[in-house]
């Protein structure tokens, strides 16, 4: 009977030692997938200007990776830039300042590709993209969450507008095509 005792015992032992192991794995899994996520929105926040953190999870959530979504962040400010039809320098020097100083490391492929459309205008179905992206993202978010992305996104764009502009420091830094661009870009939101 002893043995017998022993026997369960020893089964019952490496029952629990399994049911305690399977667990462990799952919270460790678990524990990976919680900093993978904070490190997902860290990268996210980064790459995109976007500082809300509901968006940011919701971005998440959606799977949107931040490779994605840095490149998109750059079509508002390369679309207010272009919309009198060239580029000075001073605007150069704002949306590259802006994309460093926000979201896109220097050294990034996002970056290049953001001295690339300051060289040359790209094609019109980029800002159309960019358009039915945000229609689609917007689906997903919250009211709230919408807005926070609306006023990221936009408000980068605004500062690149802001930074020409105006006679001799007089008036609105923001001309009319200016104005009519970000009407635009805020009606992808809605």
């Amino acid at each position: 009977m002893d043995e017998i005792n022993l026997f369960q015992e020893k089964n019952a032992k490496t029952l629990e030692d399994h049911f305690f192991l399977q667990r462990d794995k799952k919270l460790i899994e678990e524990l990976r997938q919680i900093e993978k996520m904070k490190e997902t929105k860290k990268v996210l926040a980064k790459v995109s200007g976007i500082t809300n953190d509901d968006v940011l999870q919701k971005l998440v959530d959606l799977n949107i990776r931040p490779e994605i979504v840095a490149t998109l962040a750059l079509v508002p400010l390369i679309e207010i830039a272009w919309v009198d039809g060239k580029i000075d320098e001073e605007e150069k020097e704002a949306v590259l300042e802006a994309a460093s100083q926000s979201f896109v490391s220097k050294d990034s492929p996002d970056f290049d590709l953001l001295r690339q459309w300051m060289e040359h205008k790209p094609d019109p179905k980029l800002l159309e993209a960019w358009k039915h992206y945000i229609k689609g993202l917007c689906v997903e978010l919250t009211d709230h969450q919408k807005n926070a992305l609306k006023k990221d996104l936009i408000g980068h764009a605004r500062k690149i507008a802001e930074a020409t502009g105006g006679i001799l420091g007089l008036g609105s830094k923001i001309s009319k095509s200016e104005n009519q661009m970000l009407t635009k870009l805020e009606s992808a939101f809605d």
